[in-house]
């Protein structure tokens, strides 16, 4: 059971690119999740499955992140689409309009793999903290990135 939890049902196991698998799913389930509750079941989506990997990582002691492990980018990844949501949801906006989940995306991938200052910081800490945290924190870097990008698209920073 721990083995499902952490791949995911097993989309840890694709290759290529597990990560990049695990975060396309994510998305799809994450505008789904929008789509039938807005950003409060989307939020209460990614607290459960943070949960889920904080308590399947801790129990089997994770010092490293290996590559079919994936909870984390499911929960990076959709913290990463909260961000989005909550703008969507606060404007009335049931669907998950495009271009914001693919920002996410694209966003949350770029963070997750380039890993810059506190994200780096998170992922060299070898313990089970740090195979969620990294995720978590490149998330919040991912949905920032949107709302900046997503400013700068229609006007409002200009």
């Amino acid at each position: 059971m721990m083995r499902a939890v952490l791949t995911v049902g097993g989309i840890g196991l694709l290759r290529p690119a597990p990560g990049t698998w695990a975060s396309a799913l994510a998305v799809g389930v994450g505008v789904w999740l929008h789509h039938i509750g807005g950003f409060p079941v989307l939020a209460l989506a990614c607290l459960i499955v943070t949960g889920l990997g904080v308590w399947a990582c801790r129990s089997l002691a994770l010092d490293e992140d290996p590559a079919e492990v994936v909870i984390d980018e499911v929960a990076g990844q959709w913290l990463a689409l909260c961000f989005p949501s909550f703008a969507f949801w606060n404007m009335g906006i049931e669907t998950f309009p495009y271009p914001g989940w693919l920002a996410a995306f694209v966003f949350f991938r770029l963070f997750d793999i380039w890993k810059p200052w506190v994200i780096g910081w998170a992922d060299r800490r070898r313990d089970p903290a740090g195979v969620m945290l990294d995720d978590l924190l490149a998330g919040v870097a991912a949905g920032i990135a949107v709302i900046i990008a997503a400013g700068v698209a229609h006007g409002a920073l200009m």
